[in-house]
């Protein structure tokens, strides 16, 4: 059996199937949902039937674990999802996200704290943070040491001075 027979004889069932996802379903919509889920299902996966096999009640078997699959999906869905207008304590911790959006405002001041720094200042500061040493950065920028060290104290009380309303949060 070829593919386009297959399927002209899947769409002949269309019609024993809608009353048996109605039994499921209770529901016009649902039903014709849950056939055309069935009927998707059973045209992608042709190559799994066996012909000569019960084509009906192979459909009803993909029908009724469709359905079942999509119930237990539901279930699970509805186990997370608080439906009450208020949402208690305990749910609250499971029910909230958090979207990292305030991590973009963090950023975006400790950039424009970054911003405010002047060459001398920024350079050996950001040296130091991405792990150089202060002789590294000594002999890099051709200073004395002590000068490395007085910039980066110096970018270091500047920067907690401009991010000063970060202090208690983090």
């Amino acid at each position: 059996m070829n593919r386009i027979e297959f399927n002209t004889l899947v769409i002949r069932q269309s019609e024993s199937l809608k009353a048996y996802a109605r039994n499921f379903t209770r529901d016009q919509d649902d039903a014709n949902d849950l056939v055309q889920d069935t009927l998707l299902k059973a045209v992608t996966y042709f190559k799994n039937f066996k012909e000569g096999t019960n084509l009906k009640g192979w459909l009803y078997t993909i029908m009724k674990n469709t359905f079942i699959n999509n119930y237990r999906r539901v279930v699970k869905t509805n186990s997370f999802i608080t439906k009450e207008e208020e949402i208690t304590s305990a749910n609250l911790v499971v029910s909230a996200t958090k979207n990292r959006g305030e991590n973009k405002f963090v950023m975006e001041d400790i950039n424009h704290a970054l911003s405010s720094l002047s060459e001398d200042y920024y350079i050996p500061f950001s040296m130091y943070f991405e792990g150089y040493k202060y002789h590294e950065i000594s002999d890099h920028l051709n200073i004395p040491i002590g000068t490395v060290k007085t910039r980066i104290h110096v970018a270091r009380k500047v920067m907690k001075k401009t991010l000063n309303t970060y202090k208690f949060s983090y």
